[in-house]
């Protein structure tokens, strides 16, 4: 039944989007809400209600190229989002207001997300090649991370908030890396995860009742999902989906399950099999 209604939403919102430049380039959902957001190439921002209108509840222009980055704040009254013409943009979800707006030269955000350091709010947001750490209150800078010598793709916050993932573009096995980030006292880089051969998409928490130790997933455009030892690196399973084309998207669906999104063959469900380890399978897709 969700299905069917997503369905209905995402082919109304052709409709609201600019048809010929119609593309999703970002979806981002509201938790525990039948809201969520979409940002299409025509550089439109529209949030929607799953269960409602079949229009969007709000629309946020103010971009000048096309929308790469998504975040809504923890109690779903604000949003960021970022794109290719280098600025930052902070909403009222309410409103449909900007009320923060931010420029920065060369700053190509590609991903962000949100997390609360204390009773501060602040937006993760890789630029091209390093990372910033953004004080929502008043979009400012509040730090900024040792930069990394490739392009970084995607980045994941710890449910507690406490560490970071980010993900490197590559080829051949040079940069194509998953690096853990203190988000803390110190933030810095605590540990990396090198064995993919071409650019890293996505990355992911995994739940901690997985494993005795902290894990986590990759994704990448070889083809391969693998999960680490969060701590120590290891490479503890790898999982060749082939024929798929690049794996640009990982999401967590339960305790043993995941999403993959893939270039060539849609959604692959994934599940770790306990009897042999923490062996990754894939159980279906669509």
């Amino acid at each position: 039944m969700k299905l069917g209604i997503s369905d209905h939403h995402i082919a109304q919102s052709k409709q609201a989007h600019t048809p010929e430049l119609f593309s999703l380039e970002q979806i981002a959902c509201v938790r525990k809400s039948d809201q969520f957001f979409s940002a299409s190439r025509d550089k439109m921002v529209m949030m929607w209600d799953l269960e409602g209108s079949s229009q969007p509840r709000q629309q946020f222009s103010g971009h000048t190229m096309v929308v790469t980055g998504l975040a809504v704040s923890p109690d779903s009254s604000q949003l960021c989002t970022g794109s290719r013409d280098n600025s930052l943009l902070l909403w009222d979800v309410g409103t449909g207001q900007c009320a923060e707006r931010v420029s920065v030269s060369r700053n190509l955000v590609r991903s962000q997300t949100w997390y609360r350091a204390g009773q501060q709010k602040g937006a993760w947001v890789p630029a091209v090649i390093s990372f910033r750490l953004w004080d929502s209150r008043g979009l400012h800078v509040a730090h900024v991370f040792p930069v990394k010598q490739h392009i970084q793709t995607y980045c994941e916050v710890s449910e507690d908030g406490h560490r970071c993932i980010s993900c490197s573009s590559g080829f051949g096995g040079e940069g194509c890396e998953a690096t853990l980030w203190d988000l803390r006292q110190t933030r810095n880089r605590i540990c990396e995860y090198k064995g993919h051969f071409q650019t890293v998409a996505s990355c992911v928490f995994l739940p901690r009742a997985l494993a005795l130790m902290p894990v986590i997933a990759t994704s990448s455009h070889d083809c391969k999902v693998k999960i680490w030892n969060q701590d120590t690196g290891a490479c503890l399973s790898t999982l060749s989906l082939d024929g798929s084309g690049p794996l640009t998207s990982l999401a967590v669906a339960d305790t043993t399950s995941s999403l993959c999104a893939s270039f060539s063959r849609g959604i692959h469900l994934l599940r770790v099999d306990h009897s042999q380890g923490l062996e990754l399978r894939e159980v279906a897709a669509f």
